[in-house]
């Protein structure tokens, strides 16, 4: 069959899609990645087949001039999805509200430039599957247009889908002339445009694929959901000579991930406090911090280890714990390797992959604005010292390779995909 996977021009959600996209591949299926023309080489950096589509566009690049904007971007301020996880915060107004500046602020800037010209390449090569990232709205679009089956591919926790599910109950409650819906006037006027009817799989899939076991997701009960494990791909990596010998004390890495210095404005925690304080543990410190951050410090204690880049599946199994902002590709990894974890989470779903990996009993969760050097060491020699994390880490890990691999999941995927696709609604050629 033929598989279009579509990606918003982002580098860690595209990072998450790679794993299934090869397995199809390897699967013998004709796979093809479209994106914005300026992200087509990261796609074929990762071995696959990229497709240019539409015109680029940067999302942030009004919000960096603008301090204000920039940290509503980056808190999801005024978005619904901060009623995932606590049903009571779902209120009509402000989710109507939400679902608002989601559509006019988020969805519609980064998916316009490119929808066009993906419905073009679809109605061109007639995919049998399109999958999509939550943020990708342009795949669903094509494949109504299309007739083709699609679904989401998660990159970490589904808060946009639990808190849709809640969003519809509160519009069933209202009044037959008050049940505005932002999303779906937006995505029906699409289908319409291209033969098609909206239907609510537009904005949830036929089905959705999650890469995380139950004990740190969220799930809405409408919703058909396939697990899968999270495989890690950090892009091109090289393992280097230091990393093949068992390190002489406990190793400790430090990764506030990608997007926090790619997109924002740096880090939430100071480097050089965390460092300073790590540098009075008998430990071994190996920071991956990004040049801008790394420019900001004035001394590098003797115990660590500073580097622009190393890729996390190597340096994961070596560690005894690992510090990090909570994003789901960073903590997906460390979970696979069973290793440790203290989270510190700033805005959205790292808040909730924290609490909920706290919970577990796999690591700890220290907020942002208490996360002083002091405080982050001591929590290290906890998750050092106290042996029930090493073993909720390993119950942990067993739990996430417990689950289908992406290999595993291609016959499924067949399957869902025959029965789901329909055909195009219009021939338009």
């Amino acid at each position: 069959m033929r598989v279009l996977f579509t990606v918003i021009p982002e580098k860690t959600i595209f990072l998450s899609m790679v794993p299934l996209a090869w397995a199809l591949r390897t699967a013998g299926h004709e796979v093809r990645f479209a994106c914005q023309p300026s992200f087509a080489p990261v796609v074929t950096q990762a071995g696959l087949t990229a497709v240019p589509v539409g015109r680029d566009s940067d999302v942030f690049r009004m919000a960096r001039r603008d301090p204000d904007g920039l940290e509503a971007a980056r808190v999801g301020l005024h978005a619904p999805w901060d009623t995932a996880e606590d049903p009571s915060k779902a209120r009509w107004e402000p989710m109507l509200n939400g679902y608002y500046d989601a559509v006019e602020k988020g969805h519609k800037p980064e998916n316009f430039p490119m929808i066009a010209g993906l419905v073009e390449f679809a109605r061109h090569w007639r995919p049998d599957l399109v999958l999509w990232d939550p943020l990708t709205y342009a795949g669903p679009i094509a494949a109504t247009a299309t007739g083709a089956a699609h679904a989401r591919l998660l990159f970490g926790a589904d808060v946009f889908g639990v808190a849709r599910a809640h969003f519809l109950r509160l519009k069933a409650g209202r009044p037959a002339g008050e049940r505005a819906d932002h999303l779906a006037d937006w995505l029906g006027g699409y289908a319409r445009k291209y033969g098609a009817e909206f239907t609510e799989s537009m904005t949830t899939g036929h089905f959705t694929i999650d890469q995380f076991p139950r004990s740190l997701q969220i799930e809405a009960p409408e919703l058909a959901y396939l697990r899968m494990q999270f495989v890690p791909y950090n892009g091109t990596a090289t393992v280097p000579g230091w990393l093949w010998s068992r390190p002489a004390r406990p190793r400790v890495a430090l990764t506030m991930g990608l997007t926090a210095t790619d997109l924002f404005d740096g880090y939430t925690i100071g480097a050089q406090d965390v460092l300073d304080a790590l540098g009075e543990l008998d430990i071994e410190v190996v920071a991956t911090l990004a040049d801008a951050e790394r420019a900001k410090l004035h001394r590098v204690p003797d115990n660590a280890r500073l580097l622009p880049f190393v890729p996390l599946h190597a340096l994961a199994p070596t560690c005894a714990a690992v510090i990090h902002h909570a994003g789901p590709g960073t903590l997906g990894t460390v979970a696979r390797y069973g290793v440790p974890q203290l989270s510190i989470p700033y805005s959205f779903d790292e808040p909730l992959l924290a609490r909920k990996l706290a919970a577990h009993g796999a690591g700890l969760e220290l907020g942002h604005t208490g996360a002083t050097g002091a405080a982050i060491r001591d929590a290290v020699q906890r998750l050092l010292n106290e042996p029930r994390f090493t073993a909720r880490a390993a119950a942990l890990r067993d739990e996430t390779l417990a689950l289908p691999t992406p290999n595993q999941l291609v016959p499924r995927l067949e399957e869902l995909t025959a029965r789901h696709r329909t055909g195009a609604p219009h021939d338009h050629r």
